[in-house]
């Protein structure tokens, strides 16, 4: 936030995408902390293990230290931190944070899922339990990427308009759409652009602890880790409530 509020350069890499102080050293302080796990690291400003090596590990941690740079570059706010645990290929373990907002969303399976501002973070009396939406929002809400878009997502759009009477939109970058998800103010987040697995490991650990999705968009298999190709397929994420009015 330092960074973010005091002026900063941007380069860019050799795939065109922006790249940040503020990207570096939250990567170099968030290493720092993992490194004393002794579980390997997978994430975006991280060197990339070859596939050889990683192929063995049964554990390991995929980060993104500023997901939605761009955003960050357009200083709207709508950039997160992400941390996922991932153990054989799955995330079960996730945690975003929004520095902007001061908030963070954490957990999994095993711990169940909150929510918390900066200021609580290591007081548990002070964080909100999620609990699975217990039912779709009217009007349908949509979550999608304030960068992205392509034809496919509005095939799916138009898929949902047969059994939803109206849909709206919450147009947001970043992982902060799984922020929406987890908390029930949106159902549904199509992506069919690009994205890589530090992107979405920690959002997809979340959601699925809450009884949602997130599914490749064409064979609707859970999208799996740690994979030679470290980009994700196109994919839907789904809240529970959604799941069960479209079962």
């Amino acid at each position: 936030m330092e960074i973010y509020e005091n002026g900063f350069e941007t380069e860019f890499k050799n795939d065109g995408s922006p790249v940040t102080q503020a990207d570096l050293a939250s990567s170099a302080i968030i290493d720092e902390y993992l490194s004393t796990t002794g579980i390997p690291v997978t994430g975006e400003e991280t060197f990339k293990t070859p596939y050889e090596e990683r192929q063995n590990w049964i554990e390991s941690w995929c980060i993104d230290p500023l997901d939605g740079t761009k955003e960050f570059v357009k200083k709207n706010g709508e950039f997160a931190v992400n941390i996922a645990l991932i153990r054989n290929e799955r995330p079960v373990f996730g945690l975003i944070a929004s520095p902007v907002e001061q908030k963070l969303i954490f957990g999994g399976h095993e711990t169940g899922v909150y929510i918390t501002d900066f200021y609580h973070a290591f007081d548990p009396e002070k964080w909100t339990k999620l609990t699975e939406p217990k039912s779709v929002n009217s009007p349908l809400m949509v979550t999608c990427s304030r960068s992205h878009h392509s034809g496919p997502v509005l095939q799916y759009l138009n898929q949902l308009k047969e059994t939803h009477e109206s849909l709206d939109f919450i147009k947001k970058g970043s992982s902060l759409k799984f922020f929406d998800l987890a908390t029930g103010r949106a159902d549904a987040y199509p992506r069919f652009a690009p994205t890589m697995e530090w992107d979405i490991a920690a959002g997809q650990a979340i959601l699925e602890a809450l009884g949602g999705s997130v599914v490749h968009a064409h064979t609707q298999e859970a999208l799996s880790y740690n994979k030679d190709n470290l980009t994700n397929p196109y994919f839907i994420a789904r809240t529970k409530a959604l799941i069960e009015h479209h079962s």
